[in-house]
């Protein structure tokens, strides 16, 4: 999810040069001010399941033997 905030973050507000470092506190201040109040969940796709089957081969199985 951190991924998704800060791909959202570059598009939104870092997209045009910002001339220091107390604009870019207060541009990114407000976006996060305006993106909390409008909290919008994520949509996962990847289910554990399908975890398990594209990943087998990274977890180790457990055998009877």
């Amino acid at each position: 999810m951190a991924e998704i905030e800060l791909s959202i973050l570059s598009r939104q507000c870092l997209d045009r040069r910002i001339p220091d470092a107390a604009t870019l506190t207060q541009e990114v201040a407000a976006w996060e001010q305006a993106r909390n109040a409008d909290p919008r969940p994520v949509n996962w796709r990847f289910t554990t399941p399908d975890a398990r089957i594209k990943l087998k081969r990274l977890y180790p199985s457990i055998e009877d033997g």
